[in-house]
């Protein structure tokens, strides 16, 4: 491996693409992880100096120009015109290796920084055979720069490709699979998180002005993002990789910038949580981090709630622990929707039907997967607690009632979380009978 790195970093002809192939197919590979493993504790890092050399060649288009000059044939007046078209289509085969040659120095950089994490991207570089050491934010700045522009040109292809042509056939159906899988790396590489743990673990490397580029360079690959959504909610279209992988970017950025862009995601919102994918919530799923952190405002607790987004986070927590159980994976979700409903009802002004419809579905969920001894186990709950837990539900159900005559309420699907199953409403009724002997006998009152 190190050998192909150092050929990859030094040299400057036909041979320094193929080796940029070769580390690429071999790093990227779905067989990769012991390869993965094994670099991670070589002593020798001077290999992941010589790939991250040789990318930024390619990025920078110092190897493509000189490559571009020698492939270039001069043509005689008494040259014939069949080597004439030989010459030019050689000349074109160049460009688009070239071209690709961008996409796979990307997808190499993906790779080194799944097995060196982000630290990989800064720091000092001085390659033995070098005079000057190379600035230490050269490679993250250009990987970023790289993937922003490839973000605004695939998401560019792909609208044009969806909803201009009209092409549906299997030829243009590859071509969208291949743009959308090229995007995914291009994503990888701009998520927010990649920022932010740089800020966390380098940040004596970072330095203001470089972190300034860069997040101007995020704000306007997001902004891209954000049209391409918007594109999209324009012409209907709900499903698709491409969306997901958008929505899930949009998530990771504004859970680290939650003011960023406020109104085009004020405006797209709604749009972004009608998502589909496989899970139907996945898109929820995906936007938890941002939507925990706007839920700390009111005006954008409103926001949320006018496009019934709370009742969104609430359908997304019942499937995450719902009757086939959760994953390992699930709990950081778990716990980021249960935040963002915590937020929510702690706005004063928010509705109060729904505020307690919310946390009555929540209680009788709470209900529905534990039993009443493993909650009085917990030192911080007690009887007087659950019985608190029964009468908010019981509340929700009379609020409902009332609302039977007139036009379906509203929260009717909170409702039908409540009310599903039997064994939690037969607890909660043993348990307000209780309370209520007791506001007879005069020994409490009301606990809500």
């Amino acid at each position: 491996m190190a050998v192909i790195a150092r050929e990859f970093a030094v040299l400057h002809d036909a041979l320094k693409f193929e080796a940029l192939h070769l580390l690429s197919a071999i790093l990227s590979s779905k067989y990769s992880a012991p390869v993965h493993d094994t670099l991670r504790v070589m002593s020798n890092g001077i290999w992941s100096t010589y790939v991250c050399v040789g990318i930024m060649a390619i990025l920078q288009n110092r190897v493509v120009d000189v490559f571009e000059e020698n492939s270039k044939i001069e043509h005689h007046p008494n040259q014939g015109s069949a080597l004439r078209h030989v010459g030019l289509a050689y000349q074109v085969s160049v460009s688009m290796m070239i071209k690709s040659s961008r996409n796979w120095a990307l997808i190499l950089a993906e790779s080194e920084i799944s097995i060196l994490r982000e630290r990989w991207l800064l720091g000092q570089m001085n390659l033995p055979d070098a005079k000057d050491p190379i600035p230490a934010d050269r490679c993250l700045l250009l990987v970023l720069e790289s993937s922003r522009v490839e973000v605004a040109v695939l998401l560019n292809e792909l609208a044009y490709l969806k909803y201009e042509t009209f092409n549906n056939s299997s030829s243009n159906a590859e071509t969208i699979s291949l743009k959308q899988q090229n995007l995914a790396i291009a994503f990888s590489l701009v998520e927010i998180k990649l920022i932010s743990n740089l800020v966390e673990d380098e940040v004596n490397l970072f330095d203001e002005n470089t972190l300034s580029k860069v997040i101007s360079g995020l704000n306007e690959a997001v902004g891209v993002v954000l049209d391409y959504l918007q594109d999209a909610k324009d012409h209907g279209q709900k499903k698709g990789d491409d969306l997901l992988a958008s929505v899930r970017l949009i998530g990771s950025y504004l859970a680290e910038t939650p003011l960023a862009c406020r109104e085009k995601v004020r405006e797209l919102l709604d749009f972004m949580l009608s998502i589909e994918g496989e899970p139907p919530f996945f898109s929820i799923s995906l936007l938890l981090p941002m939507l925990c952190q706007i839920t700390m405002e009111l005006e954008r607790c409103k926001i949320m709630i006018s496009c019934g987004g709370q009742k969104a986070v609430v359908e997304c927590l019942i499937k995450l622990i719902g009757p086939m159980g959760c994953t390992v994976e699930d709990m950081g979700c778990i716990f980021l929707a249960c935040d963002t409903i915590v937020n929510l009802l702690l706005k004063e002004e928010t509705d109060e039907a729904s505020t307690i419809m919310m946390a009555s579905s929540i209680c009788a969920l709470i209900f529905d997967h534990t039993s009443e001894q493993a909650l009085l186990n917990h030192p911080n709950i007690n009887q007087s607690n659950i019985a608190s837990l029964s009468w908010l539900i019981v509340r929700s159900l009379a609020a409902c009632a009332q609302n039977m005559a007139g036009d379906m309420n509203s929260d009717s699907d909170l409702l039908d979380i409540i009310t599903s199953d039997h064994l939690c409403i037969k607890n909660i009724l043993c348990w307000t009978c209780f309370l209520m002997q007791d506001i007879i006998d005069g020994q409490k009152g009301f606990p809500i």
